[in-house]
This record gives structure tokens, sequence and C-alpha cells, in this order.
């Protein structure tokens, strides 16, 4: 996301050059034309800065997404920006502005960070396993957009996810057995005409984007906070599943 959003900073070019880069960036989202801007990235660059205010209002929520996309291609084809992540720290020590609130799964092969590219200061992260939104993480997001103004809520689940096994076996252990609970619903609410066991991986992942589906309604049912920004087109709750094999995250509708 950052080589549209952020000021880079170059081995050689002097702070006026990359300064005249940024305003150039920001005339373009501003336009509208994002896909203009990714012809930035193919120079390599540390990304040294962070998100402003004023760059991530002057996006829509169909363009931050979007911004989201490209980072995930960057991801998966190894094209990564190389962030210069002391530099980032520093931007970051007098507030922050991300411009989305992501809540994932507590899988270690799945940091949502790292799997769109990102910065320190681009987006909140909520994890937790089998990504629910139980009333803890739905007051996070509700900060996240209505006080800290991000503008795109996505949910992403994830193909092998041990927490969507765990509720098709229903497993009972101390505090997961509760959180589970929350996931069993999806299981059953799953059309699937094969073999519905946690061994059948097929299986396991339709019920992974049916939790991913619920936990966006469950999100919208149970938080009005979140669902008036959304009537009035300040943000877009999404939903998305990111595929271990290949690392491409599917957007869902």
């Amino acid at each position: 996301m950052n080589d549209e959003l952020v000021c880079c900073q170059p081995h050689g070019p002097t702070a006026p050059a990359r300064r005249r880069l940024l305003k150039c960036a920001l005339g373009i989202a501003a336009s509208g034309a994002v896909g203009a801007l990714g012809s930035l990235a193919v120079t390599p660059v540390a990304v040294a800065a962070a998100l402003t205010q004023e760059q991530r209002d002057k996006l829509t929520p169909d363009q931050i997404l979007d911004l989201l996309r490209r980072g995930n291609e960057r991801f998966r084809t190894g094209k990564m920006h190389p962030h210069d992540f002391l530099a980032q720290k520093r931007a970051t020590v007098a507030g922050q502005h991300p411009a989305v609130a992501l809540l994932s799964c507590i899988d270690s092969r799945a940091p949502a960070e790292i799997i769109f590219d990102v910065g320190l200061g681009d987006t909140f992260n909520a994890r937790v396993a089998g990504n629910i939104a139980n009333d803890d993480l739905l007051g996070s997001l509700e900060f996240a957009c209505a006080a800290a103004g991000a503008k795109v809520v996505l949910v992403m689940g994830h193909t092998s996810c041990g927490a969507i096994k765990g509720a098709i076996d229903n497993v009972r252990l101390g505090h997961l057995t509760g959180l589970l609970e929350k996931i069993k619903p999806a299981v059953a609410a799953t059309p699937y005409e094969g073999a519905r066991t946690s061994e059948n991986y097929e299986f396991v992942d339709a019920v992974a984007k049916t939790n991913v589906h619920r936990t966006v309604a469950a999100i919208r049912a149970q938080s009005e906070v979140l669902v008036k920004l959304e009537t009035d087109g300040k943000i877009k709750i999404a939903g998305s599943m990111y595929h271990l094999s290949g690392g491409r995250v599917e957007f869902l509708d």
C-alpha cells in the first residue's frame, strides 16, 4: 500500500525531490486514478514515512481496498517494498492515521501486515483464533473507524485454519471451548456434498469462508456505530480469504 500512500526515501535524491514525488503521488490519488500509481514502485526505494491524516483522508474505501490488493500482489510475487521500519517508527511517535482495521486469525502463517505489504502506521490489526467478532473486538473496530478515522474494516480468514478444524471436531479445551462455539454455526451453515470432516481440507476451507461471511454479518448486526458509518459511505466492511498456497488474498462479495 505504501507505494501510493507514503513519501519514499531513495538512496540518492535530495529531500526536495522526495517531496515532489510525494506531491505527485497524492495528486494522482486525489483524482481517483489509483491504478496509475503502480509505476512509482518500480525503482528500489525504502519506504520510510508513515501514512498521514491528509493522505488517508483523500482516499475512498474502494481505493484503499485496491491498494491492499496491490500490496498483496507485491507480496505473492516477491516484489515487496524494502521498508525502513526504524524511520516509520520515528514517524509514528507523535500519532497514527491508519486507513484499515484488519480482523484476522492468530495463525502464524497469516500476518496481515506482511501479506498486504504495509508499514507501521498503515493498519490497525486485531487477531483472534478464527477471526470472530466479540464485544471487545467490536469495540476495537469502532475505535479504529469512529474515533481514529480508518475507512475500511476487512475481515480475513485463511485456508487450513486450525480454529475451523477445532470447531468441526467439537474440540473442548478451557476457554477455547467458548471461542469455538462462536464458529460452530458456520459449520452447520456451510452447504457441502462431500465428507464434512476436518480431514477434508476442501470442507475446512468452505467453512472458513462461511465463517468470514458470518463475521461480517455479525459486525453489521451488532455494531450500530459501524453500520451508521457504512450507511453514510464513510467506511466499507468487507471479507476476504488468504490462501496459504500461493499467498493470494481473495476478496469476497
